[in-house]
């Protein structure tokens, strides 16, 4: 198993930035694809960006692409959301989502482990 654990988010201004990391503990060695997901008030989750952790290839939902970051720390196992130019409508639950394996894209139910999440609220 798996276990995920968001951090980072809090409330802010709009322009302003935010980093969110997410840690995966237990069988994390085998986790290949990492994304981020996200949910607004009154809306379904949606993808955001995602990370192939085996080569470093990265997708974007086009509303966060130029804008949002997301990396990797092999070391550490950490992955990391950078959050700039943040506006209102960024403002929701971020989740942090893992599978084993296969190509990584934005289905919810492509993701084996997903974390509690972690809230970003942007005011402006």
């Amino acid at each position: 198993q798996v276990q995920l654990q968001e951090s980072g988010g809090d409330s802010v201004q709009s322009g302003e930035s935010l980093k969110l990391t997410c840690a995966p503990s237990g069988a994390a060695a085998v986790i290949l694809c990492v994304a981020w997901f996200r949910q607004s008030p009154g809306k379904g989750r949606e993808g955001v960006a995602n990370i192939f952790t085996g080569g470093g290839i990265t997708h974007y939902a086009d509303s966060v692409k130029d804008r949002f970051t997301i990396s990797h720390d092999m070391s550490k196992r950490l992955v990391f959301l950078e959050m700039d130019q943040l506006s209102p409508e960024d403002t929701g639950m971020y989740y942090c989502a893992a599978r084993y394996g296969g190509s990584c894209g934005f289905g919810l139910d492509e993701y084996n482990f997903w974390g509690q999440g972690t809230q970003v609220t942007v005011s402006s």
